[in-house]
């Protein structure tokens, strides 16, 4: 199992618009990935991608332990509930990736991280598509 390249990536093109607008210190890995990855229709993307707000549930290679992620914007972050960034290295290593992929990041100790990626659950299209409770089963 290999590193997703940024260019097989997919993304909506609702989180690409509303991602490109993000202002303040945007990480050079957010950046490229928003030039290379492959943008399509909400209605077009298939299941298992991860998306904003999608719950990942996914496989420390390390650690060899579970845990369940929703990939949220940095406002709404509470990373002991599970809820990371997409601006954080894990954020970025896990968005438009897809079920079985291998997302890599290096910690802010320095260390090389990997998970596979196990489950994802999107987001339900509710109001704004903000609503970071509700997720059905890809």
């Amino acid at each position: 199992m290999k590193e997703t390249d940024p260019g097989e990536r997919k993304l909506t093109q609702l989180d690409f618009t509303r991602l490109s607008l993000l202002r303040g210190d945007i990480p050079a890995e957010l950046t490229t990935l928003l030039k290379k990855a492959r943008i399509v229709g909400s209605s077009e993307m298939p299941s298992g991608i991860v998306t904003m707000y999608a719950q990942a549930e996914i496989e420390d290679m390390a650690a060899g332990r579970r845990l369940k992620v929703v990939l949220c914007y940095p406002e709404h972050a509470e990373p002991r509930a599970g809820y990371v960034s997409v601006l954080s290295p894990i954020g970025i290593a896990l968005l438009g990736q897809e079920l079985g992929s291998l997302a890599c990041w290096q910690s802010s100790d320095g260390e090389k991280r990997s998970a596979e990626i196990v489950s994802v659950s999107v987001p339900l299209p509710v109001g704004d598509g903000l609503n970071r409770c509700a997720v059905r089963d890809a």
